[in-house]
């Protein structure tokens, strides 16, 4: 009997969206599940509901541990924020573990909530192992996202983002034995000072057998859309850049229809954007869409998908839409080199007229169009396949 246990800490989702880290925890729950590795998921109903939306059900192996806090879905982000944070420190003091010697921890994020009850069960059974992740550094609140551009005035939410995440660095680089971050560069954030902590790049990936049951169910069809972004309407991903981009997009080819899967805090700025330019008919708004053949569809029919993040560690959702033979367009982010070596076009950062033109030359030039294809499609198949990255991450944790 495999007495091996996974105690995975995710009292950080909330809302509808599903963050990359929340997709890494929950691809690699689902697959410790199914090597009988005896998994729990510590969260709240935010949490259960979105693995629920995954469809990561409940299993002999795999069961979730749900704090009861049913009045926050009406508090305020701060109030709720700080509730789970001693939620999760009461619920670490009272946890019992029988086998801690078997025992893998994993904090699914590095927000406050998910690491102080890891550190506090990591202090109370020294035998266990602590595995953390720093999946994106907090910006310097005097640049904010505007990575390689200006200094600017910070702001207050701003630095107390940054000042936050300071002690859980230090927290993790000291007290957990291994660290996963998601690119290449994150790895030199955390030099060779803790001899015991191992840094692992882990950076998501694709259920390419979920991808090939929606290929066959949706078959050939027509493409509608030139390009599709999905990502989440915040500063970090570009979503206001992307509207820049496609008017100068447009200008080349008029009925170019650009189509954004996604919500969030900028929405409102992206519709008065899209209308100050008048693009109403050049850019469709989906909202965020659940995994299923309504979201497939759209991957189907559309040609390239463009990912124009200005601060970022990785990002998965491109490598999505790549398995269905979508070439990629982006800045050219330094995480970017190593998560996406091929299939991806790159622009120099906060170019947005580069940008344009990369996608229009993807569009207008057929014997290019092919190669990035082919090229995209043979990452995604060669290294985006979620089985083989959750089999990685289990035995690092394990060895």
């Amino acid at each position: 009997m495999n007495n091996k246990k996974l105690l995975i800490i995710a009292i950080s989702p909330v809302g509808d969206g599903l963050s990359g880290g929340d997709r890494i925890f929950i691809e690699l729950a689902r697959y410790a599940a199914m090597q009988k590795i005896h998994t729990d998921i510590v969260t709240w109903k935010a949490g259960a509901r979105m693995c629920n939306r995954t469809h990561l059900n409940t299993s002999p192996y795999l069961k979730y541990v749900n704090l009861h806090l049913d009045l926050l879905d009406t508090s305020s982000l701060a109030f709720s924020y700080f509730v789970r944070v001693w939620e999760g420190i009461l619920w670490s003091l009272s946890y019992s573990l029988s086998n801690s010697s078997k025992c893998v921890i994993y904090s699914a994020s590095d927000f406050w909530m998910d690491v102080i009850p890891s550190l506090i069960l990591k202090i109370r059974y020294a035998n266990v192992i602590w595995a953390g992740t720093f999946y994106l550094a907090a910006p310097n609140p005097f640049k904010g996202y505007n990575e390689g551009g200006k200094w600017c005035l910070p702001s207050a939410k701003g630095i107390i983002y940054w000042l936050m995440q300071l002690p859980i660095y230090w927290i993790l680089r000291f007290f957990s034995q291994t660290i996963f971050v998601t690119s290449e560069p994150d790895v030199k954030r955390f030099p060779n000072q803790h001899k015991k902590s191992k840094v692992i790049v882990i950076k998501g990936g694709v259920d390419l057998q979920i991808v090939a049951k929606f290929q066959n169910q949706i078959g050939r069809v027509a493409k509608e859309y030139d390009a599709v972004f999905m990502g989440r309407f915040h500063p970090q991903k570009g979503v206001l850049e992307i509207i820049d981009i496609w008017k100068i997009v447009v200008k080349s080819i008029p009925n170019a229809k650009l189509i954004m899967i996604g919500d969030g805090s900028l929405m409102e700025y992206v519709k008065e954007k899209i209308q100050k330019y008048g693009l109403e008919k050049n850019i469709i708004l989906t909202g965020y869409l659940l995994d299923g053949i309504k979201k497939y569809s759209i991957f189907a029919k559309s040609r390239i998908v463009v990912h124009p993040a200005i601060y970022d560690s990785g990002g998965m959702a491109a490598a999505e839409a790549m398995a269905w033979g979508l070439p990629g367009v982006s800045f050219d982010l330094e995480a970017l080199k190593t998560y996406y070596p091929i299939g991806m076009l790159k622009s120099p950062l906060h170019n947005n007229k580069e940008f344009a033109l990369i996608v229009i030359r993807l569009l207008s030039q057929k014997k290019l169009y092919i190669s990035e294809k082919k090229k995209a499609l043979k990452l995604i198949n060669d290294y985006w396949d979620w089985e083989k990255r959750a089999k990685v991450a289990l035995q690092i944790l394990y060895e």
